[in-house]
């Protein structure tokens, strides 16, 4: 896969390419799948999503922060890739058609959560990096028979310090996993 370019800043930041990588593991994307994520800000796991999925809708509440999706997606030679841009606050906007489904912010997630059910997501992932609303998402996870995993991240990246390597640690991020019906149950992991 080419490296990701996010020459376009959304002031809230990129999700960090590790993150990214987990993210897009967990959501098993396929050509045939429909990606739909909810608070893309940068686009940086729309385009990642976009060079997996055969369709991906990116709904942003913010239009400065949809204007920063659409140009980084530019920027990767994804500018007329099967992407439909959305300017909602979700749920409204969401697709009922959606086979993968990332939730990017944590606004409104429980409203999501209840569309991922009610429209049968296969594939959710929530990556959150405040505690106590990841709490909060792994029981409103769980209390949607959603819960599959809760995986805590935290990269750390190398500088030099007098002449050695020293590291400098990022926010850990969990990210919870899960989804609806078979598709859900054939993943294992945590119980609900």
């Amino acid at each position: 896969m080419p490296e990701t370019r996010l020459p376009h800043d959304a002031k809230a930041g990129p999700t960090k390419p590790e993150v990214r990588a987990v993210t897009v593991s967990k959501l098993g994307l396929t050509e045939t799948d429909h990606f739909v994520e909810v608070g893309s800000c940068t686009g940086a796991v729309t385009v990642e999503a976009a060079r997996r999925a055969g369709r991906v809708t990116a709904l942003e509440r913010s239009p400065e922060k949809l204007d920063v999706t659409r140009k980084n997606l530019a920027a990767n030679g994804l500018a007329d890739a099967n992407i439909e841009l959305v300017a909602a606050e979700a749920p409204e906007g969401l697709p009922a058609d959606a086979d993968a489904l990332f939730v990017g912010g944590s606004r409104n997630f429980e409203a999501v959560l209840d569309h991922a059910v009610e429209t049968d997501v296969a594939r959710v992932v929530m990556n959150v990096s405040r505690l106590e609303t990841a709490g909060r998402a792994v029981e409103a996870f769980r209390e949607r028979d959603l819960l599959d995993e809760v995986v805590q991240l935290q990269a750390s990246y190398g500088y030099e310090l007098a002449g050695a390597t020293s590291f400098e640690s990022e926010n850990p991020v969990y990210v919870i996993t899960g989804g609806t019906g078979d598709a859900s149950a054939d993943r294992g992991g945590v119980s609900a």
